[in-house]
């Protein structure tokens, strides 16, 4: 199995030549996608030029942190919480300001006005993710006001990906094996692309054409919620306390019997599962806490492998496992 690991300019001076925005034949292909994930560490923004045939180039790509008040309201309202309707909808007004501030700093960057952006692709901050088989019962919410960030930076803005697909039965994710399909299909050799967020999803691309998608199990969640636990800290930096620490088999043995590893996709899954409240269910205090950590990236990887082994068919198994996501 190769491994390839898949990475997007961060944080970085652009690599690329302004634009010439005079140039209207690339402003018509040209859109912002603003993303902030699970972690809550920050807000990606991406300038790509997307042809009429869908393939997609990088022209520059960004990320902001988040303001701390705006990060710590987003945690609460993860939880039922006083006053929330109010809260939140405060809370979506200060992430389309946030949004808005990235896509100035790419246009800027660029050296291009807003009119030559086709759209804005925004998908806020999930605060619920509620799959169910049966539709009445299932939902999903982010938290943004598409329609201030439109008014904010002069460009129309597509949001709101995961309802229409819910709303037809499906895990409300419909989007990212989609794109994974468009930029990584080979006809030489079936291809496995994990992204390692706060959750690790896979996308399963056969080179016969098939391409599926599911979430398998918790990415960087658990490990950024026992650093913030024991020291206060957002995150493992470049996993050192984990790699301090000795797997505990027990612990692991604990955590690999909860009982979504087993279910079969399509499925999704977050904070709603594998959150607060489950971490406090689980057996830690007699246990050192790097051992923990060590303990929960050992569950990353083998719910992934897991997976890779039990949901992929003969026909579909991965040649190679491309790697992207900040848990990469």
């Amino acid at each position: 199995l190769n491994i390839v690991k898949v990475s997007l300019s961060h944080c970085r001076e652009p690599e690329h030549p302004p634009l010439n925005s005079a140039n209207s034949s690339l402003s018509s292909n040209l859109y912002i996608g603003l993303m902030s994930g699970t972690s809550l560490d920050g807000i990606d923004a991406v300038l790509a030029e997307i042809n009429t045939s869908g393939k997609t180039k990088l022209l520059q790509a960004i990320s902001l942190p988040f303001d701390l008040a705006l990060k710590q309201e987003f945690f609460a309202l993860q939880q039922e919480t006083s006053n929330e309707l109010h809260r939140e909808h405060l809370a979506a007004n200060s992430l389309a300001a946030a949004y808005a501030q990235a896509c100035a700093k790419l246009l800027r960057i660029q050296g291009i006005e807003a009119n030559h952006i086709c759209a804005i692709g925004a998908h806020g901050q999930t605060l619920r993710h509620q799959p169910h088989s049966e539709v009445l019962q299932s939902y999903t919410h982010q938290s943004l006001n598409p329609a201030l960030l439109a008014e904010l930076t002069g460009i129309d803005v597509i949001a709101n990906f995961r309802l229409r697909d819910m709303a037809a039965g499906g895990q409300g994710a419909p989007l990212v094996p989609v794109f994974h399909q468009e930029q990584f299909f080979s006809p030489k050799e079936n291809r496995a692309v994990l992204n390692l967020g706060g959750i690790a999803n896979l996308t399963l691309l056969s080179k016969d054409g098939g391409v599926s998608g599911f979430d398998c199990g918790p990415g960087n969640m658990l490990l950024d919620a026992w650093m913030r636990r024991q020291y206060g800290l957002p995150f493992d930096n470049d996993g050192k306390f984990a790699a301090s620490g000795q797997v505990n088999a027990a612990l692991l043995e604990r955590l690999l019997q909860e009982p979504y590893f087993a279910l079969s996709p399509p499925k999704s899954t977050g904070r709603d599962l594998f959150g607060e409240a489950w971490l406090e269910s689980l057996p830690l205090t007699e246990i050192a806490a790097q051992d923990v950590q060590a303990t929960f990236s050992a569950l990353t990887a083998i719910s992934l492998a897991q997976a890779l082994l039990r949901d992929c068919s003969a026909s579909s198994k991965p040649d190679s496992l491309w790697l992207c996501g900040g848990g990469a």
